[in-house]
């Protein structure tokens, strides 16, 4: 028995070659075109993305807006009698000073404290928040302990004490303003 070896090119013919080129011509086209929509979907997706990313930004700003709104708000609901709640417990202001800033040598505030009542011997510092958190605590303990700084380089060696007021105080943050050793003025006090 004879073994015949075929000719791989056998049967190829120009007809079948050209129609195997155009094949992959066509299909060169549908990739082709794939490709450029692809291309416009990213373009559409980036855009989307960058319309997102605004409309994030602004909401946060608004968001942070309403925020400060708040607290000034609380501020301005607290600040008109808090100088007679502390003079009622033997302290003695007369003066109320509100949003006072504390800058290193840079000129660059370092903290900030939203009340502050002082006479011959104390310093109050008031921290006010619609609605205190423990990290608003921990927060202010720092600031005091910055305006403690302030004030011994200033050679004012005055009592500062601190007091955190709020609408709202979840039990839990309440006693916690109570063992840090601050004072504490809620709405329903």
């Amino acid at each position: 028995m004879e073994t015949q070896m075929r000719d791989p090119q056998m049967g190829l013919t120009f007809e079948k070659v050209w129609a195997a080129l155009m094949e992959l011509r066509e299909q060169s086209k549908d990739t082709d075109r794939l490709i450029r929509e692809l291309r416009e979907e990213s373009k559409d997706t980036d855009r989307r993305l960058k319309e997102t990313d605004r409309l994030v930004k602004e909401t946060s700003r608004s968001v942070g807006g309403l925020n400060n709104s708040l607290g000034e708000l609380a501020e301005h609901l607290v600040a008109p009698n808090i100088k007679e709640k502390f003079n009622a417990l033997g302290y003695h202001f007369k003066g109320i000073a509100e949003n006072q800033r504390i800058e290193n040598e840079q000129g660059q505030v370092i903290a900030e404290i939203d009340i502050l009542l002082e006479n011959r011997d104390y310093i109050v510092a008031v921290e006010v928040k619609s609605k205190p958190k423990n990290a608003d605590i921990d927060n202010f303990v720092r600031r005091l302990e910055i305006l403690r700084k302030y004030k011994d380089e200033n050679s004012d060696k005055r009592r500062i004490r601190g007091a955190i007021a709020g609408a709202v105080f979840h039990d839990r943050v309440k006693s916690a303003v109570l063992e840090a050793g601050f004072y504490i003025r809620s709405k329903q006090e």
